[in-house]
This record gives structure tokens, C-alpha cells and sequence, in this order.
């Protein structure tokens, strides 16, 4: 395997499973593996952002963080994808709704990415290009969140290279278009996905809705996002 371990990444040929979930927080990666994964074990610490490789249900599953913002998921979900040769990569994280009828903790599976960000100008294409998830991956989200009783949003997002934004103008001209809420990598990892022939999906839980200034602490955004997780996990077994 080529290029194997990476400045970003010490994993070596063989550390990373195929399917790997990918939250923001590195706290939370190790959440997700002490919580739900066995035969855990660390295959990543560079710069902090963890990584874990163990088994759900038998089979092998990867959690690492992915960091804040649209280059620092381009980087990591680029080197899984073209490095260690993994075909899945779930997003599970926080978002803000935009949409009056979402309510924090709500889980939104991510359709499709809009987003602010120039990251697709290095494609060189003739047009503006349309960041989606996998169909199948997306299909059996829904199928998996209904069958445990998961109220899950469907819908566009935006992947938005500004947290702190001057004013309500830009979410206000988002949500007119439909867009349920704003987070900030999804459109990135879709767009690696893309070029690289590879399945993405990103999953994401209402954490706070900037429009109206409700949101959860930080402990609860990095532990109590169970739901989601576990509609992602299901994602990490055989089809039936």
C-alpha cells in the first residue's frame, strides 16, 4: 500500500478497516470505540485525532475523527480513501438546524452538501458540482433508523467554511432554498468520495439552531448522540 502511514495518519497497511465512522472530535472516536466496538484497539494518534479499529457485530469498523472544517476532513478522508484503500466512510456529527420543525437532537442524514467552499476549483470542472451521499448507503440509514424507532430528516445541507457568521443574512438565504441545517465537512468527504470512487454518507444530530440561539453543552455533544450512532454502526454490517 502506497504512501502508508502518512504525516497525518501512523495506521499501517491493514490498521483501518474497510467501513470507517468518522466524527469531528477525536473524544468522541473514542467514545464510539469504548462504547459499542470489542477487540478495540488505538492505530492512530498523530496531532491527537485518534483512531480505533475493533469489530461491531463480528465485523471490522474503524472510528476516527476527522477534526473541524472542510480541509481538515479533505485531508484525512482523502488519505483513507486513496491510502488505506477504505470504501466507507459515515460522518457522524453535530449540526445546526436551519428548518423552524427541526428540535435539538433530531438526526438528519445528509442528501446532498451545499456549500461556500472553493474546494471543488482543484477538479477543474465546467459548472458547479453537486456533492451527494451514496444512494445505498443513504436508503439503508433510513431503513435502519426507522426499524429502531429514529424520527430521521432527510434532506440538503450546508457545508459551510464559516462558523461564526457577521450576520443571519446567509442562513436565512439557505434555509429559504430548503436547506434543514448547516454543518461544515459533509460536502468535502463527497466530493473525495467521488473522485475516488468510494461511499460516503454523512449523519448528523441537531446540536444547537443558530437562528434562534438554543443549543447543547459541549459534554452532550460529545456523548449523547446514541441514536445517530447507532443508525451509523447498522451501516457497518452485511445487507441482509
Amino acid at each position: 500500500m502506497p504512501l502508508t502511514p502518512t504525516p497525518h495518519n501512523s495506521a499501517v497497511a491493514g490498521d483501518i478497516a474497510k467501513t470507517v465512522l468518522m466524527p469531528g472530535d477525536p473524544l468522541r472516536a473514542k467514545y464510539i470505540a469504548d462504547t459499542y466496538l470489542d477487540d478495540v484497539r488505538c492505530v492512530n494518534e498523530v496531532r491527537n485525532m485518534l483512531a480505533f479499529t475493533g469489530t461491531y457485530q463480528g465485523n471490522p469498523v474503524t472510528v476516527m475523527g476527522h477534526g473541524m472544517g472542510i480541509p481538515s476532513i479533505g485531508i484525512y478522508s482523502y488519505e483513507l480513501f486513496n491510502f488505506y484503500d477504505v470504501d466507507t466512510i459515515i460522518r457522524v456529527g453535530s449540526a445546526g438546524g436551519y428548518a423552524d420543525d427541526l428540535q435539538l437532537r433530531d438526526v438528519v442524514a445528509a442528501q446532498g452538501a451545499c456549500t461556500n467552499s472553493r474546494y471543488a476549483h482543484q477538479f477543474n470542472l465546467p459548472g458547479d458540482f453537486a456533492p451527494i451521499a451514496s444512494f445505498d448507503l443513504l436508503e439503508r440509514a433510513v431503513a435502519a433508523a426507522r426499524a429502531k424507532g429514529v424520527n430521521i430528516r432527510v434532506g440538503n445541507v450546508l457545508s459551510s467554511d464559516t462558523f461564526y457568521e457577521e450576520t443571519t443574512d446567509a442562513a436565512l438565504a439557505w434555509k429559504k432554498m430548503g436547506v434543514l441545517a448547516v454543518e461544515m465537512e459533509a460536502a468535502a468527504l463527497y466530493m473525495n468520495a467521488a473522485r475516488a470512487g468510494k461511499k460516503a454518507l454523512c449523519l448528523l444530530t441537531i446540536s444547537d439552531k443558530p437562528l434562534t440561539g438554543e443549543g447543547l453543552p459541549a459534554d452532550e455533544r460529545q456523548t449523547s448522540f446514541n441514536q445517530m450512532m447507532e443508525v451509523a454502526l447498522a451501516l457497518t454490517t452485511p445487507e441482509a
